[in-house]
């Protein structure tokens, strides 16, 4: 068979659940056979198990509906051949839960999974660890395990609303980036925009200042000039004013 991949939840032995000689053929007919178990002539020969009460039976019934459905069986095909497993309605014992937490801390480290922060490979481990335990209470006590399902439920429905939130607070910061680079970019623009202006308008300043500076020294040269010809005109009028009295 096929080897799946290795889980901390402990399954029962694989079933063969059909068996065609084509699997595209109509007339292949399917094949149900229980798991072989292995045939010892060397041991002795156990006696056939106590037929079980009413009640037993209707519990363990039970316990392997609640079991089946919360932790389904997986198949798979190999070949013409699909095959599925269940499971496993064994109850657990001490040893089992050491060996559990042994295998679990030897999976994380072949894992290289992290110890601190968000990592799958430890919550995916971490989880199948879980159901592994899930599935012995159950099989111990259908009530306890019922309750376990009901604070598993929870936990993940939490974890799925701090995800969501993760995701959305994600999602939402993009937005505002992108946001700030659109803006950023406009900012830029505008900032050309204005230093171009400035240029120009320093230019203007530039030319006023040289147009002042010729205004300024037209005037000099004008007011000058006013000032000589009215200097002249005082000395004529001195020297008129002479002669005048110079006369009488």
């Amino acid at each position: 068979m096929i080897p799946l991949a290795d889980s901390l939840l402990k399954y029962g032995n694989p079933v063969l659940i059909s068996k065609t000689t084509d699997p595209k053929s109509p007339k292949a007919q399917p094949l149900r056979v229980s798991p072989r178990q292995p045939f010892d002539s060397g041991r002795p020969i156990p006696p056939p198990p106590k037929p079980e009460s009413h009640s037993a039976k209707a519990t363990r019934l039970q316990c392997e509906g609640i079991l089946n459905v919360i932790l389904p069986p997986r198949e798979w095909t190999e070949g013409t051949q699909q095959w599925l497993q269940q499971v496993s309605t064994a109850p657990g014992t001490r040893e089992d839960v050491i060996n559990l937490e042994e295998l679990l801390d030897t999976k994380v480290q072949q894992r290289q999974a992290r110890k601190t922060g968000i990592c799958p490979i430890r919550r995916a481990l971490y989880s199948q660890c879980f159901d592994e335990l899930f599935r012995q209470v159950t099989i111990n006590c259908t009530e306890r395990g019922l309750l376990l399902l009901r604070i598993r439920d929870e936990i993940q429905g939490t974890i799925a609303a701090y995800q969501a939130l993760h995701e959305t607070g994600v999602a939402f910061d993009i937005k505002k980036a992108l946001e700030a680079e659109g803006g950023k970019s406009d900012r830029e623009k505008r900032m050309e925009n204005l230093e171009n202006e400035v240029e120009d308008l320093k230019k203007q300043l530039k030319e006023q200042k040289a147009k002042n500076t010729i205004t300024e020294k037209r005037e000099a040269e004008k007011f000058l000039l006013e000032e000589r010809k009215y200097i002249e005109k005082i000395h004529l009028l001195k020297k008129t004013n002479e002669l005048l009295q110079d006369q009488i």
